[in-house]
C-alpha cells in the first residue's frame, strides 16, 4: 500500500485564510488589501464554518467570488499574496499520470505475498482467482466512483465515500466506515512493521558479515550455486533463532554476541521504535511524501529481480489437479480463500479512489483510466506471482517452501535481494509516518474535532499503533496472514457491502431496481461475507 498527497485543492478559487506566519511572498512584496476585502473574506469563512464540509448550503456561491486574477490569500493583518497557479474545476493531471498514480497507490506490500497465495490456492486456480478478483473489485470500485452522482438534488462534488455512506446509512455508516478504514490503515502499518523488522534484520546481517569477512551458512535446505534458493520453513524446528552457523578461523564470540542482540523477532522490532515513534509524533509528515516515488522504484526493481532470477533458475512445473506429491502442489486446493483474502487488500483502493480521480483533467475518462490502472495492477501481480511460483526450483525443493514474503526464499547474502530489501526498507520508513498521520487525522478528528488535540493524545495513539506492530513482529510475523485478515475485514465493508447496498438503494429510490440487479449485488455481498468467514476457518 503507497500514499498520495496532492496539495492542490480543486476548489482553490474559494477565498481561504492562513495565519500570518504562514504567508509566503515570492517577491517579498506584501500587498495591502482593503478593509472591505478583508471583511468579505471573514464573512465567507464565518458562513462556511456553520455547517459540515459536506453541506454546501452556506458556502459562498461562485458569482460572489473574485475573478481568477484577483485571488489572494488574506491574513487578519490586512495583507495578502496573489495566487498564480489556481485552476478552475478539477485537477491538472493527465490520464497517464492518473493511471500510474492509481497503480502506484494500489501496489503495496501485498505483491510480496502473491506467490505464496498462488501456492495456497494452486497454480491454475491462483491465476483464475487473480483475474476474477481483479474484475470483481474493479466493478465495486466503479460503483464507488458513481455513488456520488446517484444522489439527487445535492451538490456532492466535494464528497468522499464516507460522506456517501453517511447520507445513506446515517451515523452508522459514518462510524462503521471509520472503523473499517482504521482496520485497513492499522493493518497496513502492522504489516509494514513486520516487514521493516525483516528487512532491517537481513540488511544488518549482510553488512556485519561483509565487514567482518564472515562466511555464514544458513541451517536451512537450499539449492547450490550462485543463485541459491532456501526453504526457511523447513528449519523452523531448529533451536537457533537466526538459524545460521559461522565458518571462521578466529574467535566466534563476537559473532555469537551479534546473533544474540540482532534477532529477527526478539530485538530488531524494538530497535525500530527509536526511529519511527518520534516521526509519528510530527504534526505534519508532508516531507516524507516527497519520497513516494520510491514505491514505484521498488516495484520496478522487484519485477527486474524476479525476471533475472527466473532466467537463471528456469521453469519448474508439473500439473496435478487434485493430487499432491513431495515437490509440487495440486492445481486446485481448498486453501484458495487465503489468496482471495490477500487479493482483497491487493486490489483495495476504494476508500481513496474518488480523491485520486478528482485530480484527473479528463473527468469523462475516469472509468477508462480506472480500468486501465486495474489491468496494470493485475498484470503486475500475475507476472510476479506466476514467475516466482513457476521458477521455484522443484525439485530439489518443494513448492510448499514458498514463503509469505518471497524475498525470504533468498539468503541474506544474496546481492540482488539485499538491494531490494534496502529499497523497500527505506520506502516503508518514509510511508509509515504518512499512514500514521492518516490514522491520526481520521480517528482524533472524529473524536476531538482536531487532528492534533495535544501531544499526549497523539503519543498515546502512536504508542498503541507501534505496540500492535511490535507485538505482531514478535509473536506473529506472518505477513500473509495479517494481509488476508485485514484485507477481508475492511474489504467486506468498502469493497463488497457498501458499494452494492448503496447502488441497490439508489435504484430502489429511483424506481429502477430490477430483480437481476438485486440478485447480482446480493451475491456480491455474500461473496464478501464468505471471504471473511473463510479466513478464520482455513
Amino acid at each position: 500500500m503507497n500514499i498520495q498527497f496532492n496539495p492542490e485543492d480543486f476548489k482553490c478559487k474559494r477565498p481561504f485564510h492562513v495565519e500570518p506566519t504562514n504567508i509566503v511572498s515570492v517577491n517579498d512584496d506584501m500587498q495591502r488589501v482593503t478593509d472591505e476585502a478583508s471583511a468579505m473574506n471573514k464573512r465567507i469563512h464565518y458562513y462556511s464554518r456553520l455547517t459540515s464540509p459536506a453541506d454546501r448550503a452556506l458556502i459562498a456561491p461562485d458569482h460572489v467570488l473574485p475573478a481568477p486574477d484577483e485571488i489572494y490569500v488574506y491574513s487578519p493583518l490586512g495583507t495578502a499574496f496573489k495566487v498564480d497557479s489556481c485552476t478552475d474545476g478539477y485537477g491538472k493531471n493527465s490520464s497517464i499520470v492518473t493511471i500510474f498514480m492509481i497503480w502506484n497507490t494500489m501496489m503495496g506490500t501485498s505483491i510480496l505475498s502473491i506467490p505464496w497465495g498462488i501456492k495456497q490456492a494452486g497454480f491454475t486456480s491462483g491465476i483464475i482467482l487473480i483475474l476474477l478478483m481483479g474484475i470483481l473489485t474493479l466493478y465495486c470500485c466503479y460503483r464507488v466512483v458513481k455513488s456520488r452522482k446517484m444522489i439527487p438534488l445535492i451538490d456532492t462534488s466535494n464528497w468522499e465515500f464516507p460522506d456517501v455512506c453517511k447520507y445513506y446509512f446515517g451515523s452508522f455508516g459514518q462510524w462503521s466506515s471509520l472503523l473499517f478504514s482504521m482496520v485497513s490503515l492499522v493493518g497496513a502499518m502492522v504489516v509494514y512493521w513486520v516487514l521493516m523488522s525483516n528487512f532491517l534484520f537481513n540488511t544488518g546481517k549482510f553488512i556485519y558479515n561483509f565487514v567482518h569477512d564472515i562466511n555464514v551458512t544458513d541451517i536451512v535446505p537450499g539449492t547450490n550455486g550462485s543463485n541459491k534458493v532456501i526453504c526457511p520453513g523447513a528449519a523452523s524446528s531448529h533451536p537457533p533463532q537466526n538459524r545460521s552457523v559461522m565458518f571462521s578461523s578466529g574467535n566466534n564470540t563476537g559473532f555469537e554476541l551479534f546473533e544474540e542482540w540482532w534477532n529477527k523477532s526478539q530485538t530488531v522490532p524494538f530497535y525500530l521504535i527509536a526511529v519511527l515513534l518520534p516521526l509519528l509524533n510530527l504534526k505534519s509528515p508532508s516531507f516524507f511524501a516527497n519520497f513516494n516515488v520510491l514505491g514505484t522504484v521498488s516495484v520496478v526493481y522487484l519485477v527486474f529481480l524476479v525476471t533475472v532470477k527466473a532466467a537463471h533458475l528456469g521453469i519448474h512445473l508439473e500439473y496435478n489437479w487434485f493430487t499432491e506429491n513431495d515437490f509440487f502442489v495440486p492445481e486446485f486446493r481448498i486453501l484458495f480463500p487465503q489468496l482471495t483474502g490477500v487479493l482483497t487488500l491487493a486490489f483495495f483502493i476504494h476508500n481513496c479512489v474518488i480523491t485520486l480521480l478528482q485530480n484527473n483533467r479528463n473527468q469523462e475518462k475516469n472509468v477508462r483510466d480506472l480500468s486501465i490502472a486495474y489491468f496494470l495492477v493485475g498484470l503486475t501481480y500475475l507476472y510476479v506471482g506466476v514467475i516466482i511460483f513457476a521458477s521455484f526450483p522443484s525439485p530439489p525443493l518443494s513448492k510448499e517452501c514458498i514463503e509469505q514474503n518471497f524475498l525470504d526464499n533468498f539468503p541474506s547474502d544474496d546481492i540482488m535481494s539485499f538491494v531490494a530489501r534496502i529499497f523497500l526498507l527505506f520506502q516503508m520508513m518514509t510511508v509509515y509516518p504518512l499512514l500514521g498521520y492518516l490514522a491520526r487525522v481520521q480517528l482524533l478528528r472524529q473524536f476531538f474535532g482536531n487532528a492534533y488535540p495535544s501531544v499526549f493524545h497523539v503519543f498515546i495513539l502512536n504508542i498503541a499503533i507501534v505496540g500492535a506492530g511490535v507485538a505482531m513482529a514478535r509473536f506473529y510475523p506472518n505477513i500473509g496472514g495479517i494481509i488476508r485478515y485485514s484485507g477481508a475485514t475492511c474489504g467486506l465493508a468498502f469493497v463488497f457491502v457498501y458499494p452494492s447496498l448503496i447502488y441497490v438503494i439508489s435504484l430502489h429510490r429511483a424506481g429502477q431496481l430490477t430483480w437481476p440487479a438485486l440478485i447480482i449485488h446480493i451475491l456480491i455481498i455474500l461473496l464478501g461475507l464468505a471471504n471473511l468467514i473463510a479466513q478464520f476457518l482455513l
